[in-house]
This record gives structure tokens, C-alpha cells and sequence, in this order.
């Protein structure tokens, strides 16, 4: 089947309490990572971090769209993923402070954080990586004979790996139930998608297998909630694989050690005042009369304070003791299929 472009959406259904509770998603993850930098700058953060300040309306959107049992896989960059899917504050920053109290028990650190919980899969530190990961969590579905569906996210960089393209190849050859969701920032890390591939728009590669898929504003919670129940529901139907390309923003560098030199103030500060994801359901609350300006800022006040409990809670949390070097290497019995 030839993949298509998104038409121009329609003026969305939404409700007063789903609109609040995008713009309390979309606000948790930008609080969060903006209080992660500051850990960073403290010293408290070790490694790489990468922030996802500016994306939120992508995972945000996406989750939306998602029901239980529904799975998750996900690069670097992917506390944001962790915070839309029910991960607790608390785990993910200790995770990233190096603390026990982290989801990985501080071992993982920013890059590897899983819940077998809430279905998260990891972040994933070698990229592309994590997308035939995306297809055998697909496959497991499959198998079962469940309407699941994975979310398999990785970004324009990584969309430029041959190992995307063997697992476009399976995932279409087998039907398996898995969004491939291209979250297409404009930079592979310092290097602009217009400097680095002649066929820029990646959704239309999936073309070559027959995947369905199409192009997503990528700032719009609404546009990518609408756009993800289209998705799932063509998974859910049996049809196999779908790709939807995210065109988002980073407003800050590759990671933390990156100035970004490679673009201008200019353009990320117009992306900001024109673009910004939850000033845009910021405004769309305050002009349909659903929330005050003090409405909101009580909000932000209450969602800081979760980052805060957050920051503060690995703090306290001790490093792992020395013995946990040697856990969780190898399994100690090979679990048995039961009937």
C-alpha cells in the first residue's frame, strides 16, 4: 500500500478535562527536564543526558491514544517517554542521580531505565538500536494473539540506520502490530536533516515495503493524539506496521555537553513563540473559557513541586552498595512456558 501525507485535521473533539490533562503531561516533562539540567549542572547527573524539552506533545499525543497493555521502546532520549506513560518521578530521577531508589536501582543511569509495569522497554544508547527491539515486543503480541500494539520511537538520525530497513522488511512481511514513530527534530545530533539525506521525508521510505504512514505536526498534542488512534487502530485491525514521522523541535543541544552552535538563537527562539507545544493548549484553555490564568498557574505550582519532591527524593536516596555491581547479570533459572 502507498503511504500517505496527513490531510489538514479538522477542528479536533476534545473535552475540558482531556485538554487539562495533556497541557498537566506535556508541563510535568518540561518541569522535569528543566530540573534535571540543573542536577547536571550540579554535578548530580553523571554521563550523557539528553533533554526532550520542546518533543512533549509527541509522547504526550501518542499515550493518548494508547491502552493497556500497549508497549513502549524508546533511544536516548527518553525521560519524557517515561514521565507520559505513568513512570514515577521519583524512580526516573533518582535513576539519573545514579541512586537506588531509581528504576534501574542507579545502575542504568539516563540512557537505561525500564518498567515491566507500565510496559516501558528502555531507553536505548546505540541508535536505531531500539527498533527491531520495537518489532520482536510486536512479534510477542502477535504470538499471543493480542490487540496490542508497540510504540517503536527513534528519531531522523537514527532513521538512517540499515537495521530500520531489515525491520521495516519482517514487521511488513508479518503484519506484526508496531507504530513506527520517527521523531524527527531537525537535527541528528549537530547535523541538519537538509545536510544529511536527499529524501527528507522519512514516513515515505516505508513506501519501498508497503507500510502504510504519514507525516504528523509534531508540536500539536491534538494532531498526534488523532493521528495515533489512526495508527493503533490500523494495528489493532491486523494489518500490520504503520509509520508516523513526528516533525518536532528540540529547543535544546544534542545533550547537555552540546552548545548547539550549529544553528542561530533566532530560529529556536522563533520555534518558541510561534511553535511551543503547550502554549498552544495553554491558549486554546484559556480562550474556550475552560481554565483561568490562576488556574493554570496553580498547575505549574503543583507540578513543581512534584519535580521538586522528585529532585529532593534522589538526593536522599543512597548509592547502590558495591555488591549490586554483581546482580542482575545473569538469570538464575530459565522460567518455564505454562500451560
Amino acid at each position: 500500500m502507498a503511504p500517505r501525507k496527513t490531510a489538514e485535521r479538522a477542528k479536533p473533539n476534545v473535552s475540558k478535562d482531556d485538554l487539562l490533562q495533556y497541557y498537566r503531561d506535556m508541563l510535568l516533562i518540561r518541569r522535569f527536564e528543566e530540573k534535571a539540567g540543573q542536577l547536571y549542572g550540579m554535578g548530580l547527573i553523571g554521563g550523557f543526558c539528553h533533554l526532550y524539552i520542546g518533543q512533549e506533545a509527541v509522547v504526550v499525543g501518542l499515550e493518548a491514544a494508547a491502552k493497556e497493555g500497549d508497549k513502549r521502546v524508546t533511544s536516548y532520549r527518553d525521560h519524557g517517554h517515561m514521565l507520559a506513560c505513568g513512570m514515577d518521578p521519583k524512580g526516573v530521577m533518582a535513576e539519573l542521580t545514579g541512586r537506588e531508589g531509581g528504576y534501574s536501582k542507579g545502575k542504568g543511569g539516563s540512557m537505561h531505565m525500564f518498567s515491566k509495569e507500565k510496559h516501558f522497554y528502555g531507553g536505548h544508547g546505540i541508535v536505531a538500536a531500539q527498533v527491531p527491539i520495537g518489532a520482536g515486543l510486536a512479534l510477542s503480541d502477535l504470538y499471543r494473539g493480542n490487540d496490542n500494539v508497540t510504540f517503536t520511537y527513534f528519531g531522523d538520525g537514527a532513521a538512517n540506520q540499515g537495521q530500520v530497513y531489515e525491520t521495516y522488511n519482517m514487521a511488513e512481511l508479518w503484519d506484526l502490530p508496531v507504530v513506527f514513530v520517527i521523531e524527527n527534530n531537525q537535527y541528528a545530533m549537530g547535523t541538519s536533516t537538509k545536510r544529511s539525506t536527499k529524501s527528507t521525508s522519512y514516513w515515505e521510505r516505508g513506501a519501498a515495503y508497503g507500510i502504510e504512514g504519514e507525516e504528523v505536526d509534531g508540536m500539536d498534542v491534538l494532531a498526534v493524539r488523532d493521528a495515533g488512534l489512526r495508527a493503533t487502530e490500523y494495528c489493532r485491525s491486523g494489518k500490520g506496521p504503520y509509520i508516523l514521522e513526528m516533525m518536532t523541535y528540540r529547543y535544546r543541544g544534542h545533550s547537555m555537553s552540546d552548545p548547539a552552535k550549529y544553528r542561530t538563537r533566532d530560529e529556536v527562539q522563533k520555534m518558541r513563540e510561534e511553535r511551543d507545544a503547550i502554549e498552544m493548549v495553554r491558549q486554546m484553555l484559556l480562550t474556550g473559557e475552560h481554565a483561568s490564568e490562576d488556574d493554570l498557574k496553580a498547575v505549574d505550582k503543583e507540578i513543581k513541586e512534584v519535580v521538586n519532591e522528585s529532585a529532593e527524593f534522589a538526593k536522599e536516596s543512597p548509592e547502590p552498595a558495591v555488591e549490586e555491581l554483581w546482580t542482575d547479570i545473569y538469570s538464575k533459572e530459565i522460567p518455564q512456558e505454562t500451560a
